[in-house]
């Protein structure tokens, strides 16, 4: 079973943009480190910085080989 965390935050535009991260960690607290990560500006989504935290979501994904 693969997990992802997905970051998901809001353009200066108002589209969403959504960062992955493979195998995170368990019981992350992201919302902190992504309010880092709109403070810093580092992102450029498209042309537009990101402009606000909107969530923090784990998908998990189960994969079956057929035979």
């Amino acid at each position: 079973m693969e997990k992802v965390l997905q970051l998901v935050f809001k353009k200066a535009d108002g589209k969403q943009k959504v960062l992955n991260v493979t195998d995170p960690r368990e019981n992350v607290t992201a919302r902190t480190a992504m309010q880092s990560i709109v403070d810093s500006g580092v992102f450029n989504a498209d042309g537009n910085a990101l402009a606000e935290v909107v969530e923090a979501r784990v998908r998990t994904t189960e994969v079956n080989v057929l035979k």
